[in-house]
């Protein structure tokens, strides 16, 4: 499934680089969690939703691993190249096994069809 990017020759050489480097803090941050965990989510304050998705996992009684990044307000310009990363617009992010599966809803159709195990 290919997203559409600006290619690299449509960007001068002068910014090439911080064009690659942007954000790449936080996203390494988030591949290593995804790397060392069956599950993570990555959240933000204020927001219900990444709640939501902790309340669910924790009922289920399933481990997980939760990076938050600040509120609505605060570190909105750190999170939005997780955004440009996965292109998944909202937050919660939430990766299973090393693969993205959506936001809280997505996770809680997962664990009512059973695939994620967990208590029953």
């Amino acid at each position: 499934m290919p997203r559409s990017t600006l290619h690299e020759v449509q960007i001068h050489p002068a910014v090439r680089g911080k064009v690659a480097s942007h954000g790449s803090d936080i996203i390494q941050e988030v591949q290593a969690a995804v790397a060392a965990n069956e599950i993570v989510v990555v959240g933000m304050g204020m927001n219900p939703f990444p709640r939501k998705a902790r309340k669910l996992l924790d009922a289920a009684g399933l481990a997980y691993k939760y990076l938050g990044y600040g509120s609505y307000l605060s570190q909105y310009r750190r999170r939005l190249p997780l955004k440009l990363w996965t292109g998944w617009p909202t937050f919660p992010m939430v990766f299973v096994k090393g693969v993205l599966i959506g936001g809280a809803d997505d996770l809680e159709r997962l664990i009512a069809k059973g695939e994620l195990g967990g208590k029953r």
